[in-house]
């Protein structure tokens, strides 16, 4: 689903606008959001400056590429296991110091 991704001047101004005064509906209807996105940004990035904002923003980007890279990698160590798993089964042979095909340990 794509977002509209207002910059993050637009929403410190809207932000501002709200401080000194100006109608919210007015704010959200200029912007095209509704009032519960202003809210949401006015409880996530209240008392925050334009730069802040801004690498807030790259940070978040950041640590969500971040998590898709673990999640990827954990994915292919668990399929390589497998795969070693089931190598190691079809062996029949036990090795000094390894296990078993039954999974037990050997000496």
């Amino acid at each position: 689903m794509p977002r509209k991704g207002h910059s993050e001047e637009q929403i410190v101004f809207a932000l501002k606008q709200a401080e000194n005064g100006a109608k919210i509906p007015d704010i959200c209807r200029k912007l095209g959001i509704s009032d519960q996105t202003f809210y949401r940004w006015k409880h996530q990035f209240e008392g925050l400056g334009v730069s802040e904002l801004r690498e807030l923003r790259q940070l978040r980007d950041e640590n969500a590429r971040l998590k898709r890279l673990v999640a990827d990698l954990s994915l292919d160590k668990h399929i390589l296991q497998e795969v070693l798993s089931k190598k190691s089964e079809g062996r029949g042979a036990t090795f000094a110091g390894g296990l078993d095909p039954k999974g037990l340990w050997v000496q």
